[in-house]
């Protein structure tokens, strides 16, 4: 028997690897475009190009501004998201068809984010993108796997009100 890992784990350690350059100092997510078993694109959260991350500000905007927010509050971050920045770094062309490996984690524990899943903001450029299926890692050898044809035949998906 092999120790070979499977490939959908090896794009998620890609991922994880991704994360690990992110600028939050609550949350580090990295992201994988693959199409046709090539990656095309990589993306981690952060600071928009030229502006000064959390990390080196040394606070969280989004906690500073909003203290009892524990979800949305997107506004308010600093960082464009993972998806967003691997998705503006590839063309659609290269998209077209692709899979997202994506992998979240706490920077305190390192901790997987329980429940990971695109947010509706970057749910919408998946599927404008043409990308085709969302692997989100749940533990190191778990993972959850999202087709985007559903989220654009099942509103609930859109509009918030499904949970993983």
């Amino acid at each position: 028997m092999s120790d070979r890992i499977d490939k959908i784990n090896y794009y998620l350690d890609i991922a994880e690897t991704v994360a690990s350059r992110a600028t939050c100092l609550r949350k580090k997510y990295g992201t994988v475009i693959v199409n046709h078993d090539q990656i095309v694109s990589t993306g981690y959260n952060g600071a928009p190009r030229g502006r000064v991350n959390c990390s080196d500000i040394g606070y969280c905007t989004k906690k500073k501004l909003l203290p009892d927010e524990r979800h949305g509050g997107y506004d308010a971050c600093r960082a464009v998201h993972s998806e967003q920045n691997a998705i503006i770094c590839a063309s659609r062309e290269e998209m077209l068809g692709a899979t997202i490996y994506l992998v979240g984690y706490r920077t305190e524990n390192h901790d997987y984010e329980n429940g990971a899943a695109p947010c509706l903001m970057c749910r919408k450029l998946i599927i404008n993108s043409g990308i085709k299926e969302v692997y989100v890692r749940k533990n190191k050898e778990e993972y959850i796997k999202f087709v985007v044809d559903d989220w654009v035949k099942n509103d609930e998906f859109m509009e918030g009100k499904m949970q993983y």
